[in-house]
């Protein structure tokens, strides 16, 4: 079985939390961490080539919203803090 970019964004998409190589080989069966791990290295992998991956499965209406270091999708935005 191959590792591709799709896979790759697929796994960040679908990982609320952990994004670690680790995490994704353990959810894929005949891929080993070492192998996405070569993958990774050997691609280049720029935030803007993920964001057009990304970008077609999130709704149109969903707003980013940052939380500490976290980054997630919201359909509202919070209230200002006083």
């Amino acid at each position: 079985m191959s590792f591709t970019k799709l896979d790759y964004c697929q796994s960040l998409l679908s990982s609320p939390v952990n994004y670690t190589v680790t995490n994704l080989a353990d959810h894929l069966d005949g891929i080993s961490h070492d192998r996405i791990n070569r993958y990774l290295r050997g691609e280049e992998l720029t935030p803007r080539l993920l964001w057009e991956n990304a970008q077609p499965s999130l709704k149109p209406d969903l707003k980013p919203i940052w939380s500490s270091t976290i980054r997630y999708w919201t359909n509202a935005l919070p209230a200002p803090l006083s």
